[in-house]
């Protein structure tokens, strides 16, 4: 039983009329407030984050603001007629994950079935490729005007929204900016573990990055899991790589910006750095994209994969 419902129960048995009534306006309402588990650090460049819920067939906007991350609104959608869990080409599943919002397609020159507008998403990532998944040409669009209500379970993997929700969300949505998730089933965290949970993160995200400005190889390579795998490299061929690079440049600073800090709704204990990195050297800065894949374990947090953009 709800522990504020046991307590109200027993103060009402006890008390006379009177006091019972006092005792329902006087009982606080609980004053935790939960957050999706996956937001540990949102930069103020983001707008709007955009969560999509598959088990409810729902799409939860989120926003940045100065009283924290807040729902804004969620509205219905459909998903990929065979569900979740996408892992090969044409399974017509929905991918699970971190996904960004690559380009806004021109449906001038689409099919009439994906509706106003439709937006490019980058699966498959690194994080799925390192699992060999495959496939492409997964999207969040619209839907065709003259057969509006499509049922949940109704696109070969993509996004697909009523035309006058997704003319709704069209304006913030960013390429290379507009983070959305997708979920098998919405988890919840207080702010308190969110936060305990950033700083942790951070403290690895920042040794990583005062390393690679240090030249100090060592540091930076046993931050690098020994499953790393990426751009067709595993660890040794990633060290004897790094290895190259930092003999051959010396770097004044290594500045990150717009930091995202993300849980993987999938996978336990993986999680996502994404930021603007911006190299100091001798011939002037180099600022690229970059997002790294982390796994925890236990208080060790290690790369297991990365990737531009």
């Amino acid at each position: 039983m709800n522990h504020r419902v046991y307590l109200l129960i027993s103060m009402l048995l006890l008390a006379t009329p009177a006091e019972a009534e006092d005792s329902i306006a006087n009982v606080p309402e609980p004053s935790v407030k939960y957050l999706p588990a996956y937001l540990l650090e949102v930069p103020e460049s983001v707008g709007d984050i955009l969560i999509a819920d598959t088990g409810s067939a729902t799409l939860l906007r989120y926003a940045q603001t100065r009283n924290g991350i807040v729902e804004r609104d969620r509205r219905y959608m459909s998903i990929g007629r065979k569900g979740v869990g996408k892992r090969r080409a044409w399974d017509r599943k929905t991918p699970l994950g971190i996904y960004f919002i690559t380009e806004e397609l021109d449906s001038s020159k689409l099919a009439a079935k994906y509706g106003i507008a439709a937006f490019s998403l980058d699966y498959p990532n690194a994080w799925d490729r390192y699992n060999e998944r495959t496939g492409s040409g997964i999207w969040l669009h619209g839907v065709d005007a003259s057969a509006p209500n499509r049922p949940p379970l109704d696109t070969d993997g993509c996004l697909a929204l009523p035309n006058e929700e997704l003319a709704l969300l069209v304006a913030g949505l960013t390429p290379q900016v507009t983070p959305i998730i997708v979920v098998r089933e919405m988890r919840w965290s207080t702010p308190s573990d969110l936060e305990a949970l950033r700083i942790e993160f951070r403290i690895a995200l920042e040794q990583w990055r005062a390393s690679l400005e240090q030249g100090d190889l060592l540091t930076y390579l046993s931050l690098y899991d020994d499953a790393f795998r990426s751009r067709g490299m595993d660890k040794q061929k990633w060290s004897a790589y790094r290895l190259g690079v930092f003999g051959a440049r010396q770097l004044a600073a290594v500045n990150l910006q717009d930091v995202m800090l993300l849980a993987d709704p999938e996978e336990q204990e993986l999680f996502v750095s994404r930021f603007k990195q911006t190299l100091m050297t001798e011939h002037g800065p180099v600022t690229t994209r970059k997002r790294l894949y982390w796994r925890r374990t236990g208080s060790e947090w290690r790369i297991v994969a990365e990737d531009a953009g």
